[in-house]
Parts: C-alpha cells; structure tokens; sequence
C-alpha cells in the first residue's frame, strides 16, 4: 500500500469515527428528550388506568399496536413481568430503534419488536391477552383489515383498549364510530369514556375497552 493511500484510509477511518460518534450523540440526545417528553406525557395521559383497563397479569403477553418510541411498551413490560411478553409493532424503523436501544438500557428483555407493513401486522395468533392501539387508530388505513388481525391474535375473553384523541389529523374521530366498527368484527364493548381526558394541552381524547 502506497503512502497517499494509507493516509487517505486513515483521514476516512478518522471522519467514519466521528460520524459514529456524532451519531451516538444524537441518539443519547433524542432518547434524554425522550425521557423528558414521556414524564409529562404521564402527568395527562392517565397510563395507569390504561393498564387497569387492560386487565394484566404477570407472564400475561400483550401487544402495543402502533408503539412508537415506547412509551407504553415499557409500561407494559413492567405489568407482565419476566416471564410474560410485550409484542411492540410498528410499521416505523427509526422509532423502534430507539425502543430497542431502551429496552436494552432498562434490561427488559420481555420486549419483541416487530416491524409491520401498514395492513398486515404479523401478530402471534390466539396467543395475547390483550391489544392497545394508542394514539394510532386515527393512522390506519384499512382498519377492517387490522382489527381482523388484532382479533384473530387475542385468546377468548382478551381485551382491546382503543385509546385516541377526538380530533386528529384527517377531522374528527368519534368513539360512536369505532365502536360499531368493533363490534362488525367480533368485539364486545366493555366499556366507553368519551372525555377519558380532557385537558387543554392534549385535549378530548377517548377510550374504549372491548372484549373478544
């Protein structure tokens, strides 16, 4: 090897390191803010009576539809315990590198992630004992296709809390309308809170609780 080409493979192995750790920054960065967001998230969000809503025992496996960074995932793994399982899918790589990268800093290795495509998530048939979808139900595009999933996956008596705001992006989502979709695809209603919360910041979000 020549002397210019040693030295042009040492300026490239000197920027691919501080690429490496530009890039660590950020990400530590992103995931402290992340921190930051998710404890004022759980000043409004009300996480607790989500979980009771699912109605968790520990080693009971759940799925996070539409997980994101993982804010309820984590939140999931800790109501499971050790020896029950948190499917978090999403259809987003970027967030669920994020969630991997957390789940590894707080030892949780009951966390599978799973990246979907939009209308066909690869859910574990007739094996969870319950679904969330939060915040995500206003993003589907076909949600006849995912509910038929979502059902297929949940074992009798398993439960499904939709959790979403009143008004999104694409207009106005009643709880009225979900749930006559729920029940077109086998589910039960439980229960239904139309003002769950109501607060200036997030706004009117709802909750249903529905049963396989």
């Amino acid at each position: 090897m020549t002397r210019r080409a040693k030295v042009a493979l040492s300026v490239a192995g000197t920027a691919l390191l501080l690429l490496l750790a530009d890039t660590a920054y950020e990400a530590s960065k992103t995931l402290r803010q992340l921190e930051v967001v998710e404890a004022e998230r759980d000043g409004w969000q009300r996480p607790d009576d989500v979980l009771a809503a699912l109605s968790l025992k520990p080693g009971d496996t759940v799925i996070d539809l539409g997980c994101g960074s993982g804010y309820f995932t984590l939140k999931l793994s800790s109501a499971v315990g050790p020896d029950g399982l948190v499917h978090a899918v999403d259809i987003r790589r970027l967030p669920l590198m994020f969630l991997w990268a957390r789940a590894i800093k707080g030892n949780r290795h009951n966390i599978h992630r799973v990246l979907s495509i939009p209308n066909d998530p690869p859910l574990p048939s007739g094996a969870a004992q319950a679904v969330l979808i939060s915040n995500t139900y206003h993003e589907l595009e076909d949600p006849n296709a995912i509910l038929d999933r979502v059902h297929r996956s949940l074992v009798p008596g398993g439960r499904l809390v939709v959790l979403d705001p009143m008004r999104t992006e694409h207009g106005i989502l009643t709880p009225d309308k979900v749930q006559e979709r729920l029940r077109g695809h086998g589910f039960g209603i439980v229960s239904s809170d139309k003002r769950f919360i109501d607060e200036s910041g997030p706004g009117l979000w709802w909750m249903i609780v529905a049963r396989k």
